[in-house]
């Protein structure tokens, strides 16, 4: 279930560019970017409200919980993204791909300090390392890799990394009184529409929907309910720190389907190479150690 995610987030870059494509969204016009998001997670959280719905849960949430949701929509959907969409129109693809991944290092961080029973140990800090090594492989001869860094560029999308970490850490918490399916529809409803607001305030507008472009929407909006349910899910059950070494794969992915899609070859040896040393990396933190005789 987390591979699957991690596929899904992948597939959403190539998604992202070719719906930027077909509503000619400027890289540098954010507002616009704003509205973009804030359709994909609206349409998301209600997707997963009405799939609750069928499912005869119930989607009201307890008065005690209401503020919490409200946060956690607003930090973990509209603060992150805000950040992200800001940091990747400063920053190269390259760049941004390879500070992202840095989310895995803080999960598996705040959860050695958070939780008795996921603390840090020599085998996950190698996986972690691992990991990482192969989101740097993946980008091995992409333009753009340098080593400048500024704060509105490669440091706003390294926040973005930390606020998912958290977000996801405190829906952890939130999960054990609401059911994670409607916990996730309200969280993407609400921090969609606070993306919507601040792309109307700022000046975005976004127009020329067709039927290739509202496909392409229904698709992005399905793969975020489906996505952020199933992660929800995954947090509750496991110890975060496991499941972090994961977001790894995503940038791996990313690349693999953009390359399909933009018809590179993708059998590079440095695709090979990435996948390999994430998969290692999640082997080492995922492996249960043999109990001794």
């Amino acid at each position: 279930m987390a591979v699957l995610c991690c596929l899904l987030w992948g597939s959403a870059f190539p998604a992202v560019k070719a719906g930027y494509a077909l509503l000619h969204v400027a890289k540098t016009d954010t507002a616009t970017q704003m509205l973009f998001a804030g359709w994909r997670f609206l349409a998301a959280g209600l997707i997963l409200l009405v799939l609750a719905l069928l499912s005869r849960k119930p989607v009201a949430i307890p008065r005690a919980e209401v503020g919490r949701i409200i946060g956690l929509g607003l930090f973990q959907t509209t603060v992150q993204y805000v950040f992200f969409y800001v940091g990747l129109a400063h920053a190269t693809g390259v760049k941004s791909s390879i500070m992202n991944a840095t989310g895995a290092f803080f999960g598996v961080i705040l959860a050695h300090f958070l939780f008795k029973d996921d603390r840090l140990t020599p085998r996950k800090v190698a996986g972690c390392l691992l990991g990482f090594a192969g989101v740097l492989a993946v980008n091995l001869g992409g333009k753009g890799l340098d080593f400048e860094f500024s704060l509105l560029g490669e440091g706003f999308v390294v926040i973005a990394a930390a606020v998912l970490a958290a977000g996801s850490i405190w829906g952890k918490a939130i999960s054990r009184a609401i059911d994670p399916m409607v916990m996730t529809g309200w969280q993407l409803a609400i921090g969609g529409a606070a993306l919507l607001a601040i792309g109307e305030v700022a000046g975005g507008h976004l127009g020329g929907f067709d039927a290739r472009s509202l496909t392409l929407l229904a698709y992005m909006a399905g793969l975020s309910a489906a996505a952020f349910a199933l992660w929800s899910l995954l947090i509750k059950h496991n110890p975060v720190g496991m499941l972090a070494v994961f977001n790894f794969l995503i940038p791996v992915f990313g690349v693999l389907l953009s390359a399909v899609f933009l018809h590179e070859p993708v059998l590079a040896w440095k695709n090979a190479a990435a996948l390999a040393l994430v998969c290692a990396g999640i082997w080492l933190v995922t492996r249960k150690p043999r109990a001794r005789v």
